[in-house]
């Protein structure tokens, strides 16, 4: 079931950020929670991984289609960027926080999406993220619904070596 969760995240992922040239995705494995895909695009290769949240809240809401990324692009010399992807827009000018074992970090929102505001702490949010259990998303919707969302870290590490060498 979580298999299929991945997989339908991740086309909806090609298909909302809208690569004009890019094919579907390829599942490269399933690890645990996490599945580790590449695809072209023009004349280079993406490669991500992604995991949908275990828990979501506020229950009674509709959250649509939730994931959190981890692409590299190595044509584009973009390694390990963290995405935090939303199912609905979020409020602007307000942040994402996710934390992982008491370590914060804080990221930038974008319509939908959100980014780690300082570019430098990638690095430290994916070590984290490799040496963590479980991780806590939270967003602010445009409606000013605030929400958080948890995934399992378990299988990450072995879907990152996975894209790796990604070229």
């Amino acid at each position: 079931m979580f298999v299929r969760q991945i997989a339908i995240a991740s086309t909806l992922l090609l298909a909302s950020t809208a690569f004009a040239s890019a094919q579907a995705p390829n599942l490269i494995g399933q690890f645990k929670n996490w599945g580790a895909y590449s695809y072209k695009s023009g004349n280079s290769t993406v490669c991500y991984v992604l995991s949908m949240p275990t828990t979501k809240e506020p229950a009674s809401v509709d959250h649509g289609d939730i994931f959190f990324i981890v692409s590299q692009r190595p044509g584009q010399n973009i390694s390990y960027e963290p995405q935090a992807m939303m199912g609905y827009p979020l409020k602007p000018d307000s942040k994402v926080n996710v934390t992982i074992d008491k370590k914060n970090f804080v990221m930038f929102v974008k319509d939908k999406a959100a980014w780690v505001e300082n570019a430098a702490e990638e690095p430290a949010l994916v070590s984290a993220m490799k040496g963590g259990s479980t991780m806590t998303v939270k967003a602010t919707s445009v409606r000013g619904t605030g929400t958080s969302y948890s995934y399992s870290l378990s299988g990450l590490s072995q879907a990152l070596k996975q894209i790796e060498t990604c070229k």
